[in-house]
């Protein structure tokens, strides 16, 4: 049996441009004034008064939680999105859409999220049955484009469920029409021959 293309999602959005690139440590934006000693800085120390909390600290803390926080957010609506995609195809395409799988990455709280997936599909015809056939591609479509956001693969998999379609139809029709010449044949009793 052959198992034809993928429909996929692929992590094009971008949001996990931002999510995938590495950050950076936080540099030191301590600066000294002329005359003060960088090492009683670095020990909060200035100029004889007691140790004050680093603000610039802080402030790049707060920033990074709120990177960490949106990266997440960004994650969990990703990995939502992903599922709800594959899920469509399972449910339009029935016991022609086989196995699936998801590319993971690992979030900033450790869990892994779901940011791509596959499923494949039976694109094969039916052998000597266009009207099976035709009932099979029409599915085949209905899966490709179940989604909301179908992707490109989708679309390619629809316009060969198209193609797939407008062949099952020529063939029915031909079988019509050879179907009608021959009770033509018949009703008079004369064959043609071509």
């Amino acid at each position: 049996m052959d198992i034809g293309p993928f429909l996929n999602t692929t992590p094009a959005t971008p949001i996990l441009a931002a999510a995938i690139t590495p950050r950076r440590p936080a540099q030191d934006t301590t600066k000294t004034q002329p005359g003060e000693d960088p090492s009683e800085l670095a020990n909060g120390v200035v100029r004889g008064e007691s140790a004050q909390p680093d603000q610039n600290a802080v402030r790049t803390d707060d920033r990074e939680t709120r990177a960490e926080e949106r990266q997440l957010r960004e994650l969990e609506e990703r990995d939502r999105e992903v599922r709800s995609h594959e899920q469509a195809h399972r449910q339009a395409g029935g016991e022609l859409v086989r196995g699936g799988s998801y590319q993971y990455q690992r979030g900033p709280d450790g869990r892994m999220y779901a940011v791509g997936g596959e499923v494949s599909i039976d694109t094969s015809r039916v052998a000597d049955d266009p009207a099976a056939t035709l009932r099979r591609a029409q599915t085949i479509q209905r899966a490709a484009l179940a989604p909301a956001e179908p992707s490109p693969q989708d679309r390619t998999v629809a316009a060969e469920a198209a193609a797939m379609i407008a062949q099952a139809r020529a063939e029915m029709q031909a079988q019509r029409f050879r179907d009608e010449e021959a009770g033509a044949d018949d009703a008079t009793g004369f064959s043609s021959y071509a």
